[in-house]
């Protein structure tokens, strides 16, 4: 628990029980991303007290102290991950809703590329590809 109230404390974020159980929640589960309601059934499961109006502040919280990245596929769905610094992009499933996370060297260049003959250099850039199982 030390290292979530130091997470916490770098965020600029007073340690209070919910936020250090929820930045458990998400650091433990295998689950990597997960929607408020994920995190609160998994609360539940465990025995955790934590009201899911709390569960959707502290996460609104956590993304805007950079601890957490949210997404938003299919149908406006939020997710949340663990923000680690290292940048991927994700491939959503339309059968499963499985998130698959993947790096590709060749299309963060040729990202790079257009950016620059359209005279822009590249920031930040979210990709998500949906895909279907082949066949």
């Amino acid at each position: 628990m030390a290292e979530e109230n130091q997470e916490l404390r770098k965020a600029g974020l007073k340690v209070t029980l919910p936020r250090v159980k929820i930045l458990q929640m998400l650091e433990s589960s295998e689950e990597r991303h997960m929607s408020a309601e994920d995190v609160y059934k998994a609360l539940m499961e465990a025995g955790d007290d934590v009201g899911l109006a709390t569960v959707y502040r502290v996460l609104t919280q956590f993304e805007s102290a950079g601890l957490v990245e949210r997404h938003n596929f299919d149908g406006g769905h939020s997710v949340f991950e663990i923000a680690r610094g290292e940048h991927h992009d994700h491939m959503v499933c339309m059968d499963t809703s499985a998130v698959i996370e993947f790096h590709n060297e060749k299309i963060e260049a040729l990202q790079r590329q257009i950016a620059d003959e359209h005279g822009y250099e590249l920031v930040d850039h979210s990709l998500v590809l949906y895909v279907k199982p082949k066949k």
